[in-house]
């Protein structure tokens, strides 16, 4: 790694050190090459230390920092659900969160959740989990099967098939319509303007065994997390539209994740998704910076 570039990694990660664990130490932040990472960006590549941090400590605070950012916002903390992004952990750490009082859990994809999922149910059954990442409409089935909730609905055609699964296996699944509010080509979601949206909404009527609650967004990443209020604005705008317009109540807002959710909550966030600051980021092999 060139010394100019570790440097401005260094800069960089110490900042987002301090967003994600703002009343702790964290002495090594690891830096290396990451399956997911964006080529030159070093956030794609962070793996935290976490030393004698514990799960439990963890939540603990960011359930603190999310009850002053209601406090701030004049809203009610409980009217707001903090999900344990537990994607790539294993079992064992979400059963420590359960322990630590943690029930709601968000998972990325159905063939690693089904791999843990038997493990986390013999030992515990107080857990719910939600699927946050993009689901194909092949795999809906067996989303049903293994999730409590589906929140990244972002097609008609996919909320036809979690319908048709749903009736099949005689559950009634809540859903989220997940809204692309940055406009990423790289990012699943409906276009906020798009008819497909409103034909979904629409089509609430007769999906009998699905019950819309509301929107879901991952805005673009910014440094700072005020980078992000815009987005998170839209989308409770949207929210407030469409509600008028389908008479549906779309009470939920999911959006806001560990290092810019306390913004998300002033914008009127109801469900933020917390996965780094509670666990760890994932880890990759990497190469070691000392901070």
């Amino acid at each position: 790694m060139r010394r100019s570039y570790a440097t401005e990694c260094q800069a960089k990660l110490a900042r987002f050190r301090s967003w994600i664990f703002p009343n702790r130490s964290c002495s090594r932040i690891q830096l290396g090459t990451s399956r997911h990472g964006t080529p030159g960006c070093p956030f794609g590549a962070l793996h935290y230390n976490l030393g004698t941090m514990s799960i439990a400590s963890n939540l603990a605070e960011i359930r603190e920092r999310i009850e002053r950012a209601a406090r701030h916002a004049g809203r009610d903390p409980r009217d707001i659900a903090l999900m344990a992004v537990s994607k790539t952990h294993p079992a064992s750490a979400i059963l420590e969160a359960i322990s630590a009082g943690q029930a709601l859990f968000g998972e990325n994809k159905v063939q690693e959740f089904a791999g843990k999922r038997d493990a986390v149910l013999a030992a515990s059954k107080a857990g719910t989990f939600h699927l946050i990442g993009h689901l194909q409409s092949n795999k809906a089935a067996r989303a049903v099967e293994l999730f409590d909730a589906v929140d990244s609905v972002d097609s008609l055609r996919l909320a036809e098939r979690l319908n048709e699964a749903a009736a099949h296996l005689h559950r009634k699944p809540d859903v989220l319509i997940e809204i692309n509010v940055g406009g990423e080509e790289a990012k699943s979601g409906l276009d906020p303007k798009s008819d497909e949206l409103l034909a979904l909404l629409d089509a609430q009527a007769r999906l009998a065994n699905l019950v819309i609650r509301g929107f879901m967004t991952v805005p673009p990443f910014t440094e700072d997390p005020q980078g992000a209020r815009g987005c998170f604005a839209q989308l409770r705008e949207l929210r407030d539209r469409m509600s008028a317009r389908s008479g549906l109540a779309l009470g939920e807002l999911s959006m806001g994740m560990s290092h810019d959710f306390e913004v998300a909550i002033e914008e009127g966030s109801t469900c933020v998704r917390v996965g780094t600051a509670i666990f760890g980021a994932r880890s990759y092999p990497a190469q070691e910076v000392k901070l």
